[in-house]
């Protein structure tokens, strides 16, 4: 008998801690990636005639990478890169290094010349959110992204001239200015579906 009261007690309390782990978990939600489920999804599968709420293109992964040219006849100016490259999109970057030597650069193979960080789930869709909503706002004389900077496979190649446009980046820690290329990688099977998903999330294109 008291064996049944302990185990009735216990199934209260996990029914009474699941509407709170639920609500929990709902909070946590990035709202891009909520947002994305409730509204864009949906849209998308009208748009293009997908039958298969599976088959509808979304974000894989954005990767942002920073070129470090200095690097190559100091490697202590890579530093600050990766720390304002860690602040920026809040995960610990990697070091990239030269694939090949080119004399003419005084490259070597294995060079260090840049940082890159990998952004998936949650931070990708938190990194997407600021990048358009908070970010690009900031740009200078800003009229829209360009439309033309496809790979013909469905992903996105945005380039910034300037990490100040990032309100994490303290201006006065800065010691020169650094630009970076954002690729948005996407499901879509074609440039068109791309366009219309980065479209219904945000992305400001250029009329």
């Amino acid at each position: 008998m008291a064996k049944d009261k302990k185990e009735k007690k216990g199934e209260s309390q996990a029914e009474a801690k699941a509407p709170q782990q639920a609500r929990h978990s709902a909070k946590e939600m990035p709202r891009l990636k909520e947002r994305f489920l409730k509204e864009v999804a949906p849209a998308l599968m009208k748009e293009f005639d997908v039958k298969n709420p599976m088959a509808v293109p979304h974000l894989h992964k954005i990767v942002v990478n920073m070129g470090v040219g200095e690097a190559t006849q100091n490697a202590k100016v890579l530093d600050p890169a990766v720390n304002e490259l860690g602040q920026i999109t809040g995960q610990k970057p990697v070091v990239t290094r030269a694939k090949k030597s080119i004399a003419a650069f005084k490259v070597r193979e294995g060079q260090p010349i840049g940082a890159m960080v990998t952004l998936r789930g949650d931070r990708m869709y938190e990194f997407f959110d600021r990048l358009v909503n908070v970010v690009l706002p900031r740009v200078r004389d800003f009229r829209g992204v360009s439309t033309k900077s496809f790979d013909g496979r469905g992903n996105y190649t945005l380039g910034l001239h300037d990490q100040l446009i990032f309100p994490e980046i303290d201006y006065a820690k800065v010691d020169k200015q650094k630009g970076m290329n954002v690729t948005i990688v996407t499901t879509a099977g074609s440039d068109e579906q791309s366009r219309a998903l980065l479209k219904h999330l945000g992305m400001p294109f250029r009329a």
